[in-house]
């Protein structure tokens, strides 16, 4: 992306972030999770999907959100793995559900679609934009159906996970004081200097990038690759693996590995500016050609999300109990959604220029 995309999509991000907090009462308890689904889906639907604030927008949030539940809990493993299961046998059926709730969804995305290709501007920078706009070699453009596909794994790969990454970060920051006061004090550093203004600047700087890497490292989000089926015979660290064999890389084992992270299960963002990890042994969007196409979009996301939050806002954890984490569908999310208090505003300190 441009650098001025980038800062278009970080301002977005921001204000949406500021427009949740502003849904905050004082004193009251919220969830973090559901704090941060808001927002991840706010941003999804603005700089994604390009929508403003509307009956089109509100719709298809209420449907992706609807989707998305269906697709996340118990049943939506068993959609997963069982074909025969997602097969519409009438109204009672999980499959009907959701070919239901699939055709609502490509109306309003098509019907999206539809009219910005009848009225294109290319003054307009969010992600559908951009694709209704490229060409091949050739100068074809995507078919409507390829922008649905686009769209809907953007949708699938940047919502859930980064909101409960987020959710996690929001948890570790408070539950370890120490950490929280390293990294405020790094963003109020941030804020005397002449980029103060640019969320850009908030994704270079070092501990809150650390704090990020950590949180996707202890519970990485995607606890495994997707399945890759042996083709040829081949021997993997002394293990002989036939044709017809599937595996399955376990991501989270791989981030508790004591020769690599020392003390696995404590939560140390230091480690990451200690060492470099290479993209086979620190790797929450998998590694390789199937690398997560929305792993950029999400740490930035990610970024600044957690730093306008710290910025703008105090919060403290409603309870001294741990959150543990808990299997969603393929994902690892958290059980409870971590209970939080919003205490008010912080009080912006008055920049200046050094």
């Amino acid at each position: 992306m441009a650098k001025v995309e980038l800062k278009v999509y970080g301002e977005l991000i921001r204000t949406i972030t500021r427009e949740a907090i502003a849904t905050l009462t004082p004193g009251q308890p919220f969830k973090a999770r559901e704090l941060t689904q808001h927002i991840s889906m706010q941003i999804i639907l603005q700089a994604v999907f390009g929508l403003q604030p509307g009956e089109r927008a509100q719709r298809l949030g209420q449907l992706l959100a609807q989707r998305l539940d269906l697709a996340s809990g118990p049943l939506g493993s068993a959609l997963l793995f069982f074909p025969l299961l997602r097969k519409d046998y009438g109204a009672w059926s999980p499959g009907h559900s959701l070919n239901v709730l699939s055709e609502q969804i490509d109306a309003l995305i098509f019907g999206e679609i539809s009219d910005r290709r009848a009225s294109p501007n290319g003054d307009r920078s969010d992600i559908l934009s951009l694709l209704l706009a490229a060409r091949d070699g050739d100068g074809q453009g995507l078919s409507d159906q390829e922008l649905r596909d686009e769209l809907i794994t953007l949708l699938v790969a940047g919502h859930e996970t980064t909101a409960t990454a987020i959710a996690w970060s929001l948890y570790w920051v408070h539950r370890q004081p120490e950490i929280q006061a390293r990294l405020r004090a790094e963003l109020q550093a941030e804020r005397q200097t002449l980029d103060s203004d640019d969320p850009v600047a908030l994704t270079r700087l070092p501990y809150l990038n650390a704090v990020c890497n950590e949180t996707l490292r202890i519970y990485p989000v995607a606890m495994l690759t997707f399945p890759r089926r042996v083709e040829q015979p081949i021997t993997l660290q002394s293990h002989d693996l036939s044709p017809g064999t599937v595996i399955v890389g376990s991501i989270y084992l791989l981030h508790h590995r004591p020769d690599l992270y020392p003390n696995p299960d404590q939560f140390r963002p230091e480690r990451f500016l200690e060492r470099q990890y290479g993209p086979f042994e620190f790797m929450p969007f998998g590694s390789g050609a199937r690398r997560c196409v929305g792993a950029a979009l999400a740490m930035y996301e990610m970024t600044i999300v957690l730093a306008t939050l710290l910025q703008d806002c105090e919060l403290e954890l409603a309870s001294d109990a741990p959150v543990l984490p808990q299997r969603r569908s393929v994902t690892l999310s958290m059980k409870g959604g971590v209970d939080m208090v919003y205490r008010g505003r912080r009080s912006v300190p008055e920049l200046v220029e050094v």
